[in-house]
């Protein structure tokens, strides 16, 4: 029999801590055989004792490497010349990414085979393999970082009086059947590495900043501190109804709660990019990455339809009673703006989703007023419409770029208000659209 190294075979003359690292490469590859008892050039040296060995590496094997791989192992010794070998066959395994204990769920841990050679897995080689093992779901997915820590959290379960020890962190889905754990657990540890982002603006767009802070550490302990931040924010205005008094916050309680959960509850946590919270004059916009999922529509999702990304981070959040039933947090904060004379706005895309909340009472008066101007200034250019068009018989859109110092967006849109209220018809399509009188009573 004669023996080479290859993807497959590797060959040690004695029981070494390297082979730790052998197994590990090829349960995450292909699967292969350690030969003992033979050395680099194929020669066999033999071993003394077959069972001394074999009980070396099957104990090596099971406090050194996790998850457990004892299964896919088998051992066997051979007869070479007269000489006695143990054959270790290492069995692909089905729970990869496999890593040695010490060194933990990171490339300088995980190892893959490449030729003769067991080396280093890539970061992105090692999350391939989780999301083959674990499948989509990002929260069931082991972490990569193992050594994590939940001060935060364990206080947020005191306060409320949940258990909080390794049986409930099971049942929750923080640590796996294997002890290990998930990006569950990763995403409520100080550890945790997504953040939030929040600014305050001077008006009401971004041209100038009052303040910003970006919230790290464990969820619930960026939760707790970025509705501070807001709550700070949220100024209480004062009105009077003959002797009584009536105060009124800019922002509903309610709804920047929900919209706050929302951002953590459903957002796409397999990007890196923060939560954003952006403090205006008149608004606050919350925008989280990850669009709605697929086969759902905010039609459906405002109906109350709950359909959620994270499914066990909203189990902890309903436990720690910070969300109820599933799937209301949109409606009531709709519901926070009844009567107001103030609508949330939600919008969402491929990729992000966004609420923004109105400031109750910011420039009502100023916003009435503006409105009538509006509706004053629309009735003028409609009639300035009309007018051109007893003068020529018909008006273009150019026409009314030029006549009215409008851009084409917004003089099209005049010309369809018109065409809908039945005070223009249109005439044709495309380069040649033009438009006149319903009638002959403002034809030249």
């Amino acid at each position: 029999m004669v023996f080479r190294e290859s993807e497959t075979v590797e060959l040690k003359e004695i029981v070494v801590d390297d082979l730790k690292k052998e197994i590990v490469a090829f349960a995450n590859s292909a699967g292969g055989i350690l030969y003992i008892g033979v050395a680099d050039d194929g020669s066999v040296t033999g071993i003394e004792d077959p069972d001394l060995v074999t009980q070396q590496i099957a104990n090596m094997v099971r406090d050194s490497i996790k998850p457990d791989i004892t299964m896919f192992i088998h051992y066997e010794t051979k007869e070479i010349n007269e000489k006695k070998i143990v054959a270790v066959d290492i069995q692909r395994g089905v729970e990869r990414p496999y890593y040695l204990a010490r060194k933990g769920l990171r490339p300088e841990g995980v190892y893959v085979r490449q030729g003769t050679s067991s080396v280093s897995a890539t970061d992105a080689a090692i999350r391939r393999m989780i999301k083959e093992t674990d499948g989509d779901s990002y929260e069931d997915m082991r972490s990569l970082e193992q050594e994590l820590t939940f001060e935060a959290t364990a206080r947020e379960f005191a306060l409320r009086k949940v258990g909080f020890g390794q049986t409930q962190m099971r049942t929750l889905g923080i640590i796996n059947a294997d002890g290990i754990y998930t990006n569950l657990g990763l995403l409520l540890s100080e550890q945790c590495s997504h953040t939030i982002k929040a600014a305050v603006f001077e008006g009401t767009d971004q041209s100038v900043f009052r303040d910003r802070r970006e919230f790290t550490g464990a969820l619930l302990q960026q939760l707790s501190e970025a509705y501070d931040f807001i709550d700070m924010r949220n100024q209480t205005r004062s009105t009077f109804d003959k002797l009584r008094r009536i105060d009124k916050r800019d922002y509903p309680e309610v709804a920047v709660r929900e919209a706050l959960l929302n951002c953590l509850v459903h957002r796409d946590y397999s990007f890196g990019a923060s939560t954003l919270i952006s403090v205006y004059l008149d608004r606050i916009e919350f925008t989280t990455i990850g669009g709605l999922l697929t086969g759902v529509s905010l039609d459906d999702i405002l109906l109350g339809l709950s359909v959620c990304r994270n499914p066990k981070l909203a189990n902890v959040f309903y436990r720690l009673e910070l969300i109820e039933v599933y799937g209301t947090g949109l409606r009531k904060i709709r519901k926070a703006y009844e009567g107001s004379g103030r609508r949330p706005i939600i919008e969402t895309t491929e990729n992000a989703f966004k609420v923004v909340l109105p400031n109750r009472n910011e420039g009502i008066a100023a916003a009435g007023e503006q409105i009538a101007e509006k509706k004053i200034q629309a009735d003028h250019l409609e009639e300035a419409v009309l007018e051109y068009v007893r003068q020529h018989g018909a008006i273009r859109r150019k026409d009314v770029e030029a006549a009215m110092e409008m851009r084409q967006t917004a003089a099209g849109r005049l010309l369809n208000e018109m065409v809908k209220k039945d005070l223009l018809v249109q005439i044709g399509r495309g380069k040649n659209t033009k438009y006149t009188c319903p009638d002959e009573t403002c034809r030249a």
